[in-house]
């Protein structure tokens, strides 16, 4: 039996399997204890609480969630894993393997086979490539899970966590945190992958908040507010809601200053301002000032 925590075992096996890491997919496979543990913990399993794993790689982590869950369905888009990791979770029954690529399945036919028809966690070590849309993909069902514990890129992390008038704080760390609250879990050095990234990580928590963190009228359209700040980050306020493209339905053309003038002033928001000094209760009152 081989110790999956150990970078020279868990190579092995890949050996073994005449598998080799593929960098177009992301795969820097998790090999340290101290992690796994911190994830599991993270992840506030009890025996009752069923686990959606996102992308199985070589297999510690998906073990080490089955020893605490009820039960894992672990996600894997690498078929060239499957008889490896028939291998190391066989003596597993409470873990499901489905090989598919989680982008293009349906998030809650996926939550329907993980889950039954309980609220689960969802566990995931993502690929820094496609980060941002499996993040996306859910918090647009985040009624289906009750908590997700990532392994991120520590930049992302940093991006997700950021507050107001700060470099990393953008359109992205708005859109998550409207939708969940985030929390901060630990720093992962590159030195307990394989093959070891040349990026830190970090392992992040989700828990969503339904409806949303701030009640707003047409959440669509808040979103569309704060791409428009964020699209131009060295323009006011204003300048970005009149420059914002057609498509975002703001409202607003360069022709119509006044009436966005008018907008800002009813939410008590400084049109000379950037986005990147609002807060999401400040976009929130943009949102809410509108006359639908």
């Amino acid at each position: 039996m081989y110790d999956l925590t150990s970078p020279k075992q868990t190579s092995e096996l890949l050996r073994s399997h005449g598998v080799r890491p593929q960098k177009r997919l992301g795969q820097n496979f998790l090999c340290d204890r101290n992690i796994l543990n911190h994830i599991v913990e993270a992840a506030h399993l009890t025996p009752e609480t069923p686990v959606l794993e996102i992308g199985a790689g070589a297999g510690a982590l998906t073990i080490a969630l089955s020893q605490a869950a009820l039960r894992v369905a672990a996600v894997e888009i690498d078929y060239r894993l499957e008889s490896l990791l028939r291998e190391v979770t066989g003596s597993y029954e409470n873990v499901e393997l489905v090989f598919s690529d989680f982008m293009r399945v349906s998030f809650p036919e996926l939550c329907a086979k993980a889950f039954g028809e309980e609220k689960g966690t969802v566990v995931a070590n993502i690929p820094y490539y496609i980060t941002t849309p499996i993040i996306e993909k859910l918090l647009a069902d985040k009624h289906l899970w009750r908590r997700a514990v990532l392994l991120v890129q520590h930049e992302v992390a940093q991006r997700l966590l950021a507050k107001p008038d700060t470099r990393e704080y953008g359109s992205m760390s708005l859109f998550v945190q409207y939708h969940a609250k985030v929390e901060f879990i630990c720093k992962v050095p590159p030195t307990v992958f394989l093959p070891q990234p040349e990026v830190t990580s970090s392992v992040i928590a989700l828990e969503p908040i339904i409806p949303g963190r701030i009640i707003v009228r047409n959440p669509e359209r808040l979103n569309r507010l704060v791409r428009s700040a964020f699209g131009q980050r060295r323009k006011t306020l204003l300048n970005a809601l009149l420059r914002a493209p057609a498509s975002f339905q703001l409202g607003f053309g360069m022709d119509d200053r006044k009436e966005a003038e008018a907008l800002l002033a009813k939410a008590g928001i400084d049109g000379n301002r950037r986005g990147e000094t609002l807060s999401l209760e400040e976009f929130g009152q943009i949102e809410n000032a509108y006359e639908d």
